[in-house]
């Protein structure tokens, strides 16, 4: 079973309540759920052409940002 974090700060786009959403992956694709609502988002990572190469920065789908008060 894949362990599933709380994102901090987060708001639910569905129910708009905070602090309610947790992330995890499963089977390589990225799952985002609100524990309050049942809203839930899937992301599969971004395949590229040369995949050896580093992801560049505009590629990247970020769901969250932690900042420490």
């Amino acid at each position: 079973m894949a362990k599933k974090r709380f994102i901090a700060g987060a708001t639910c786009p569905s129910c708009n309540e905070g602090d309610t959403m947790r992330w995890w992956q499963e089977h390589h694709v990225e799952v985002v759920e609100c524990v309050k609502c049942g809203h839930t988002d899937r992301r599969s990572p971004v395949a590229s052409e040369d995949s050896e190469s580093a992801p560049k920065q505009q590629d990247a789908q970020v769901i969250g940002i932690f900042k420490p008060q």
